[in-house]
This record gives C-alpha cells, sequence and structure tokens, in this order.
C-alpha cells in the first residue's frame, strides 16, 4: 500500500494536505455543526465533496459546491 498527499482546493477544507492510497475519484470532507439546546442527542454534519483534478503533480481534489 502506497500512501501519497494530496492538497484539497477550495470549499470548507481550502489548504488541507492529507493523505490517500489508489487515487480516489472523490473524497468526502464533513465539519460538525454546533446543535441549539433542546436536541442533545442530535448530531449534525455538513458535506463536501471534492473531486480528483487531472493534471501534473502534486495530487489535487478540487472543492464540488454543486454535490449535495
Amino acid at each position: 500500500m502506497t500512501w501519497e498527499t494530496a492538497e484539497l482546493e477550495g470549499g470548507p477544507a481550502d489548504g488541507t494536505r492529507i493523505r490517500v492510497t489508489g487515487r480516489p475519484k472523490v473524497l468526502q470532507v464533513t465539519v460538525d455543526c454546533p446543535v441549539e439546546e433542546g436536541a442533545p442527542e442530535v448530531s449534525v454534519v455538513a458535506v463536501s465533496v471534492y473531486r480528483r483534478k487531472v493534471g501534473p503533480l502534486p495530487l489535487r481534489y478540487g472543492w464540488d459546491g454543486a454535490s449535495p
């Protein structure tokens, strides 16, 4: 298993560097959202999708703002 460093571009994780294996086409990033009082058993996360960019190294993934 070979790991390689990739950089996320745009969106909430802009500039974040991660390690991936197998060059996945799509990555999903989640961010916890605060919940108002009165719903302690509920947790909410915002989901962002990043798609692998074609081009020279370093490996990069760009934010897909149109994805749910």
